[in-house]
């Protein structure tokens, strides 16, 4: 009945936010069309599939394989999480729905945790490998770095990647599970499974900025230039919310520097009905798959929660 009403709570905020944008998300719907909305919406689904197997590869290498089905299940649902107030309930979902499966909760929070960091990680990779494309010809260094004031958040990408690194990664999870008085990882994670979830999580920003991308050229932004620019641009912004920790879920700071990267190639007015249909492509996206994954991979009738 908890997991239910969980559920129910999460999916009823989560329409909430769609549908408290749906005045402004509206008319920009009607300048982009149902056929493109329809397109960036599956970009989305499939980013969001791709983020899913760095969690699964994640947590297979901390010594809790678990097949596809039953893996898009916990991570989908869990996911929904994000839409009640409180940053851990996605962690916790997926602890408490992962048990079933005999996975013990410490490694799923473990896995959670981890998944945000390679993701983090990553997003920084891609803005830094696209968005220097535009330096010198475009206003983009001018709004990331000067006017929006964000320039240090690059700044992260080397800590996390020499953070990344195993002999430094499983020294640091030992000393936090020890910190928390919790057992230590039983194996430690190996060289191959981060660079694994590391290009998982690059697919996925890849993807993710594919569904900007059509967005934006529906709206008159050019066809070539703007791939790297939306990859770039949306990796960066996401990054930036998930660093500004006193914005709730990046709210608002996402949207305002996705239209500030999309400035050279589309005015204000356009970058704004991008952003905010891409804001309700991604809620969609995340109610779609949980519905998907509620029907499947369900756990045999009989089972022990994990410890």
């Amino acid at each position: 009945m908890v997991r239910l009403a969980f559920v129910v709570v999460a999916v009823a905020l989560g329409g909430y936010a769609l549908a408290r944008r749906w005045d402004r998300v509206g008319p920009a719907l009607i300048d982009i069309g149902a056929p493109t909305a329809a397109g960036a919406l599956v970009a989305v689904a499939a980013g969001l599939l791709a983020t899913m197997q760095v969690w699964r590869g994640l947590l297979a290498g901390l010594g809790s394989p678990l097949p596809l089905a039953a893996a898009a299940r916990i991570f989908f649902i869990g996911q929904l999480g994000k839409y009640i107030p409180g940053s851990m309930w996605p962690i916790l979902a997926q602890m408490d729905l992962a048990a079933p499966y005999r996975v013990p909760r410490r490694r799923s929070a473990t896995a959670a945790l981890l998944t945000m960091l390679i993701c983090l990680c990553a997003g920084l990779v891609a803005a830094l490998t696209t968005l220097p494309l535009f330096v010198g010809r475009s206003t983009v260094e001018e709004s990331v770095s000067g006017r929006a004031g964000y320039g240090w958040v690059f700044g992260a990408a080397p800590v996390l990647l020499v953070l990344l690194h195993p002999r430094l990664l499983n020294p640091v999870l030992r000393r936090l599970s020890r910190l928390v008085r919790r057992p230590a990882p039983e194996q430690p994670l190996a060289g191959r499974v981060i660079v694994t979830a590391l290009g998982w999580a690059l697919l996925s920003w890849v993807l993710l900025g594919a569904h900007v991308w059509l967005l934006a050229t529906r709206l008159g932004a050019p066809t070539a230039a703007t791939l790297p620019l939306a990859v770039g641009g949306f990796a960066f912004a996401w990054s930036a919310g998930f660093l500004v920790v006193i914005a709730p879920a990046g709210a608002g700071v996402r949207d305002l520097l996705l239209i500030a990267t999309l400035s050279p190639v589309l005015s204000v007015g356009p970058a704004t009905a991008v952003t905010l249909v891409s804001r309700a492509a991604m809620t969609g996206g995340d109610l779609l798959l949980a519905g998907l994954a509620a029907t499947t991979g369900r756990p045999p009738a009989r089972h022990l929660d994990a410890p």
